[in-house]
C-alpha cells in the first residue's frame, strides 16, 4: 500500500461530509466543489496545473475536440474506509491508458506522475464528497482534449487535461440482463476499440437505447469482421465461469483494457481458477455456468441472463458463486477491509 500527503483546499476534514442524502445516493452527476486543469501547445509536455471551482470550459467553436472529436476519458474512483481513510485503486494504470490513447490520437498526455498527482489533488480537495463507508464511492473523471482551434483536419494546436469528481452509489443494484447484439458494432479492427477515446460512446447510444427499452441491462457486442466472437459490452469487459475455469476476451484494438478486469484476473489466479484469455464464442457464453461483467463503475456484477436470438440462458448469482467471491475480494481491497498485499491501493492521508 502507497501513500501520499497533499494540501487540502476547502473546508472539508476526515469527518465532514457534504450535505447529500447518502442512502439515496445513485449514479448521477453530483459536480465536486473543484477540479484540476492544465493545458499545453501541440509539441510541448504538460507543465503545472492547478485546482479551480468546478465551472463551465470557454472553448473555442473550431476546438480539435468539438470538430474531429480528438479527446480521451478516464475513470477511477476513491473509496472511503471504516477508519476514515480514503484509497486511490491502481490510479497509474489509468495514466498508462491515457498515454496509449494519446499516443494513438497524436496528443501530448500528461505524465505518469502529472496524472496521478492530478487526481490526488483533485480528491483531496473535494473529500467531503466522498462518500461514508458503504455508501458510494467519489467517480473521479480524467479528460484529454484537443482544445485548440483547428479547422484543416488534423491534430490541435493546444490540450487541455482535467479532472473532476462526482459523488456516485451502485450503477447496478441487481444482475445484468444483456442481449447479445448482431445488427451493430462497438468497434472495428483498426479503429480506436483498444483505447478510451470519446468517439467509442456515441455510436452506440441507440442500440442501446432499444435494448433498455425491451427491458434489457446492456448489450454483448460481437466482433464486426465474423459476427461469431463476443467482445465486450457497452462500456465494461466480460468473463465466464464454467467449472473451475474463467474465460474472457482476449485484448485486440477492438477491446479496452480494463483495469478492474485485469486486477481480476490477478485474483482469479490467486483463488487457483484456471484463466483463459481466448476467442469466447457465442456458445461458450450460453453454456456457461456464471458470466459477470467488470468496470470501474460496473465493478464486478453477475449476469443474471443472456438472450441470443430469442433463446435466453440464466445463470446462478449470489451467495457461493465464483462470480461474488471475486467481487468480494476485489471490493476488500478497494475499501480497505483486508490487507494490501498487491500494493494496488494509494492511500490519501488527511492533513
Amino acid at each position: 500500500m502507497q501513500s501520499y500527503t497533499g494540501a487540502i483546499v476547502g473546508s472539508g476534514c476526515e469527518h465532514t461530509y457534504a450535505n447529500v442524502d447518502w442512502d439515496k445516493l445513485g449514479f448521477n452527476l453530483i459536480p465536486a466543489d473543484y477540479m484540476y486543469i492544465i493545458k499545453c501547445n501541440d509539441g510541448e509536455n504538460f507543465s503545472q496545473g492547478a485546482l479551480t471551482r468546478y465551472s463551465k470550459l470557454e472553448i473555442d467553436p473550431s476546438a480539435g475536440i468539438l470538430n474531429y472529436g480528438q479527446g480521451l476519458l478516464e475513470s477511477l474512483k476513491a473509496q472511503r474506509t471504516k477508519d476514515g481513510r480514503i484509497l486511490l485503486f491502481r490510479p497509474e494504470e489509468n495514466a498508462l491508458r491515457m498515454k496509449m490513447g494519446a499516443d494513438r490520437l497524436c496528443m501530448p498526455s500528461p505524465s505518469l506522475e502529472q496524472f496521478v498527482d492530478a487526481v490526488k489533488q483533485t480528491v483531496l480537495a473535494n473529500q467531503h464528497w466522498v462518500p461514508p463507508p458503504g455508501k458510494g464511492s467519489l467517480y473521479i473523471r480524467p479528460l484529454l482534449i484537443g482544445s485548440g482551434p483547428v479547422l484543416l483536419m488534423g491534430p490541435a494546436p493546444e490540450y487541455t487535461f482535467l479532472v473532476y469528481a462526482s459523488p456516485v452509489g451502485n450503477l447496478h443494484k441487481m444482475s445484468m440482463k444483456l442481449v447479445i447484439q448482431d445488427k451493430s458494432h462497438r468497434a472495428t479492427p483498426g479503429g480506436t476499440g483498444g483505447i478510451k477515446s470519446i468517439t467509442n460512446y456515441s455510436p452506440i447510444f441507440k442500440p442501446i437505447k432499444e435494448a433498455k427499452s425491451t427491458g434489457f441491462s446492456d448489450i454483448l457486442f460481437l466482433d464486426a469482421a465474423t459476427g461469431k466472437f463476443i467482445e465486450e459490452a457497452s462500456s465494461c469487459n466480460v468473463f465466464t465461469v464454467k467449472g473451475n475455469v474463467i474465460s474472457t476476451p482476449a485484448l485486440q484494438d477492438t477491446i479496452l483494457p480494463g483495469i478492474t478486469r485485469k486486477s481480476i484476473i490477478d485474483i482469479a489466479l490467486s483463488f487457483k481458477y484456471q484463466v483463459e484469455e481466448c476467442q469466447l464464442m457465442v456458445e461458450d457464453v450460453m453454456d456457461a455456468d456464471e458470466v459477470f461483467c467488470t468496470g470501474t463503475a460496473v465493478g464486478v456484477t453477475p449476469v443474471g441472463s443472456v438472450t441470443y436470438q430469442g433463446k435466453r440462458c440464466e445463470y446462478k448469482t449470489g451467495a457461493g458463486t465464483v462470480t461474488e467471491r471475486l467481487r468480494a475480494k476485489l471490493a476488500a481491497i478497494q475499501t480497505g477491509t483486508v490487507e494490501d498485499n498487491l500494493g494496488w491501493t494509494l492511500t490519501l492521508n488527511q492533513a
